[in-house]
């Protein structure tokens, strides 16, 4: 509570506590329409009109757009805080040509220039990924693992393939 005078009375006014502040941002947060950034992010990076949207049977959203040479996929499990948001794109089918040596460089690279993504295999391709829970989840980090995802396989398929790939 703040006091100060006035005119010879004193006048109190309520300022919000700390609590209530982090509550009001905590509220906001929430308030966040995941749909609708997604969806922004895709119209922003997507190209010649190639993004899709499904409804799973699983339930949630899944995208998919072209970005350079790549196709991205988008998944979101839910819009509660425990629903996650997971972006994927393939960058090489294995088997691959020496993927011994694959395996360390996608390793190597991925402790030091994919940020919060990471290289993957999934259904014997390799990916760039990046997963995280909705709970606190800006409209920011969630532009950015969509951004980084696509920018990052975008630039790697084709050394990827062309160095690894069978032909």
């Amino acid at each position: 509570m703040t006091s100060y005078q006035s005119n010879q009375e004193t006048v109190a006014t309520e300022s919000p506590s700390t609590d209530e502040l982090i509550d009001e941002i905590i509220e906001e947060t929430n308030d966040i329409n995941h749909v609708e950034i997604i969806e922004n992010v895709i119209d922003t990076l997507e190209q010649d009109d190639s993004a899709m949207v499904s409804h799973p049977s699983e339930g949630g959203y899944r995208w998919k757009f072209k970005y350079g040479t790549v196709e991205v996929f988008v998944q979101l499990t839910g819009t509660t805080d425990e629903d996650t948001l997971t972006v994927w794109s393939a960058v090489l089918k294995l088997p691959a040509k020496d993927e011994p040596k694959l395996m360390r460089q996608l390793l190597e690279m991925s402790a030091y220039s994919t940020f919060e993504a990471r290289f993957a295999i999934i259904e014997n391709q390799v990916v760039v990924l990046a997963t995280r829970t909705l709970a606190d989840l800006s409209a920011g980090e969630a532009s950015r693992l969509i951004t980084i995802v696509a920018t990052i396989a975008d630039n790697n398929d084709e050394a990827l393939q062309s160095e690894f790939g069978v032909a």
